[in-house]
């Protein structure tokens, strides 16, 4: 076994980790990608403190310089695409072609915010007094700690670090443990673009350590912003953690994201779109379908369609052409063997439950299923507002199905779990697509596409059990990272006095026309 990949603080690897974990591959699980060290919450403290120190000098850079690392970045990341692409197929087995995908979104994002580093525009605003001028600025927060999961090891951290550093912070980065071989050549590949020392460091270390590291980071003034990726419920403790530090976090949680098909969708566009939003990445996205909220006329034939669809999806061997592979690892295994406990005697499954295996055999399987956490994927008839598996995110292959009479009632639906990132309506009726977006709490709504594939330059981000209103990408971001700051110029040598000394123009209101 290799060497172990140590935290980085300060450009420097960061020795005696407190224990040591393998990564292994989902879909061979033999195969052990590589070892990582695991750090205490002392070496979270003292990233935060090294991007503390480093923050001055690297805001001191012209943004539009600050703009040439960034597109450097982005021609590193084009150099090393495949590779990377290919690392990320194996460490946590996302098949091939998203792989790439996901690494082509990092690229995208570099393009679009080497050019903000000449366009992070403040304005000019007129005074109300003579000889006095007024100005906003852009400035960057300072210190921000980065907090990511694992299913998009490398797009998702992308959308903070790019912009964090964009616009002149520096940043504690915590990946998730068991994509870390990826997060470290992710790492690699911005050292060898030229950003400095201290100014990206990583810390590789479990929950709870993460958790207290950055608390004493908060408590000792070192933390400027928190991003976090990750479940709800860990969301909820950030949020509550950041707010005693009067701090707003970015915070991109979980999604049970619907889709609604109403009684004139294209059915057959309808199913492709449920198939790749439901079981593209074997349903590990935060965008992944959750519920499908189908018009009661064209239910019938909308669920055999669909079950055919899957029925017929290549599954197995991620490096091979198919739709989705392995779950993420143990952990996750583990949490869809819990979601599929909730399918309940009053549920109509169609296709087989769990895990594959030579007992319990997928048609058409690519691969050895017994040499990875592979599961089938399952689609789930008849489920009501109040079941478990529709209120939950579930976080692997598994769809809800549900039926609807009005419009008005696919929304209700639809908000019911409480959650507001995703969602997507199939319609021919402008209307009712229009009517949709105005009445979900989804931050992002797809009309006639999945609830999955976002673009780099389009705001990402939800809203109740979602999220708190935050948004990743596009010009949006730069508000995470930034603050604004107004300043007045008074040149006219005397006090000048807002709302005091300003001159009334004098006007005959009472006049009227002949």
């Amino acid at each position: 076994m290799s060497s172990a990949i140590l935290s980085v603080v300060a450009g420097e690897r960061v020795p005696n980790p407190v224990r040591t974990t393998p990564s292994t591959n989902p879909a061979n699980t033999a195969d052990v990608v590589g070892t990582i060290g695991v750090a205490g919450p002392e070496v979270f403290v003292q990233a935060a403190r090294a991007a503390r120190d480093a923050q001055a000098g690297w805001a001191a850079l012209p943004a539009p310089q600050r703009g040439q690392v960034i597109a450097n970045v982005g021609r590193l990341m084009t150099a090393n695409k495949e590779r990377l692409a290919a690392l990320v197929t194996r460490e946590i087995g996302k098949p091939a072609a998203e792989a790439l995908g996901e690494v082509q979104e990092i690229i995208d994002t570099c393009d679009f915010f080497l050019g903000e580093g000449r366009r992070l525009y403040g304005q000019t605003v007129p005074s109300e007094m003579p000889d006095k001028q007024l100005f906003t600025f852009r400035r960057p927060v300072g210190a921000v700690a980065v907090i990511s999961a694992g299913n998009f090891p490398v797009a998702v951290p992308s959308w903070y670090i790019v912009p964090a550093l964009l616009c002149g912070n520096t940043v504690v980065w915590k990946p998730a443990e068991y994509s870390s071989v990826c997060s470290d050549a992710f790492y690699q590949i911005f050292a060898h673009a030229g950003v400095p020392a201290g100014v990206l460091n990583v810390v590789y270390a479990d929950g709870p350590d993460t958790f207290a590291g950055l608390e004493q980071s908060l408590a000792a003034g070192l933390i400027d912003k928190v991003g976090f990726t990750g479940s709800s419920e860990v969301g909820t403790r950030i949020g509550e953690l950041c707010g005693r530090y009067l701090q707003t976090p970015c915070l991109e949680l979980g999604g049970k994201n619907p889709m609604v098909i109403t009684e004139n969708a294209d059915l057959d566009l309808a199913v492709e779109g449920a198939l790749f939003s439901g079981f593209g990445t074997a349903g590990q996205r935060c965008t992944s379908l959750g519920t499908v909220i189908v018009h009661e006329s064209v239910h019938d034939e909308f669920v055999s369609r669909f079950g055919a669809a899957v029925a017929a999806a290549a599954m197995g061997d991620p490096t091979q052409d198919v739709l989705f592979g392995p779950l993420l690892d143990e952990k996750f295994a583990a949490g869809f063997e819990k979601s599929l406990g909730w399918i309940a005697a009053h549920h109509q499954v169609i296709g087989t439950t769990g895990r594959v295996t030579e007992e319990n055999p997928r048609a058409g399987f690519v691969g050895d299923p017994a040499a990875g956490l592979f599961y089938h994927p399952v689609i789930v008839d008849g489920v009501r507002a109040d079941d478990e598996l529709f209120l939950n995110e579930t976080f692997g292959p598994i769809v809800g199905i549900t039926t609807y009479g009005t419009l008005d009632e696919a929304i209700a639906l639809g908000n019911r779990p409480g959650y507001g990132l995703s969602s997507s309506i199939y319609t021919t009726d402008p209307q009712q697509a229009f009517k949709f977006a105005e009445g979900i709490s989804a931050g992002m709504v797809s009309v006639n596409n999945s609830t999955s594939g976002a673009e780099a330059h389009l705001p990402f981000g939800g809203n109740g059990k979602s999220g708190n209103g935050s948004r990743q990408s596009g010009i949006w971001v730069l508000d995470q990272f930034t603050r604004w700051q107004s300043l007045n110029w008074d040149y006219s040598g005397k006090l000048q006095k807002a709302q005091l000394d300003t001159v009334t123009v004098e006007a005959d209101h009472s006049y009227l026309l002949p």
